[in-house]
């Protein structure tokens, strides 16, 4: 067969849950920098791509459309060089309802790599800020940079939590995939769509936001960039690290657990581990 089945993948994404939280400590947060700099890549590619079309209402679509292609090059680049990213690992409760890790294992592995993906992350921020990449346009660029980030630190509660569960439930099933290609192409294939249908719907990723909330509050100290954003001085004010953690970071990273630990996790784990006990 060219694929793993359903139960197969199941199966491996446990052993692989093991194999994460037996890395040592400078395995686990080099690799976490590694894939925290990935997914920023990948999302500033993809303002770099659609930025002409966010700024215009009626391209909008478009531009998440054109975004979503980008984006998955950063997923790619996690799962096939390597990396430890935050949002796939919330699949090892697997293991851990399989009795295989512990809790406070798993928990442990969540904040070194939570913390290394900020920190690769933060290295492409400074990285595009100093090029001068958000110049482009005559400063266009810095000025939607500044109001995406703006846009996401004024996201309720409950909308943040929403838009979180439902990103990472994408998230892992694009890991899901590709645990179930055996070829490089099939897997590549399978994280392209998942990844491609999470941003165009406009969905949340805590370690994606890593790169665009601090991207737009380095944005806004930038007079051109500012002007450029077209938002007001109380909203300029209103983008800031306190409101990214707790009005973004904090609601997203629990709907990202959620999508991703439940959703996918303990919902195939139920299925094809503890149903398949007496059914399969």
């Amino acid at each position: 067969m060219g694929y793993h089945t359903p139960k197969e993948i199941t199966e491996i994404s446990i052993e692989n849950g093991v194999k994460k939280v037996n890395m040592t400590f400078p395995r686990q947060f080099v690799l976490a920098i590694l894939a925290g700099a990935f997914i920023a890549f990948a999302s500033e590619g993809s303002n770099m791509a659609a930025y002409n079309l966010f700024n215009n209402a009626n391209t909008y679509g478009l531009g998440k459309t054109l975004a979503g292609a980008i984006f998955g090059t950063g997923l790619m680049l996690v799962v096939l060089a390597g990396g430890e990213l935050f949002t796939g690992n919330t699949l090892i409760f697997k293991a851990v309802l399989d009795k295989r890790v512990s809790l406070g294992r798993m928990l442990k592995n969540w904040g070194v790599i939570y913390s290394g993906n900020l920190v690769g992350s933060l290295i492409i921020v400074f990285l595009i800020f100093f090029s001068g990449q958000l110049n482009a346009s005559h400063g266009l660029l810095g000025g939607v940079t500044i109001k995406i980030a703006s846009y996401k630190v004024n996201l309720s509660f409950l909308q943040a939590l929403s838009l979180g569960i439902m990103c990472n439930w994408l998230v892992t099933l694009a890991i899901w995939l590709s645990i179930a290609a055996k070829s490089i192409s099939g897997k590549i294939l399978g994280i392209f769509f998942p990844i491609w249908l999470f941003i165009t719907s406009g969905f949340e990723h805590s370690i994606a936001n890593m790169y665009y909330v601090p991207a737009g509050i380095l944005a806004k100290t930038n007079e051109t960039f500012a002007a450029a954003s077209g938002l007001s001085a109380e909203q300029l004010s209103h983008l800031n690290v306190s409101n990214f953690i707790v009005h973004n970071l904090i609601p997203v990273t629990l709907g990202n657990i959620i999508g991703g630990a439940i959703f996918v996790g303990a919902a195939y784990w139920f299925v094809y581990v503890k149903a398949c006990k007496q059914e399969c």
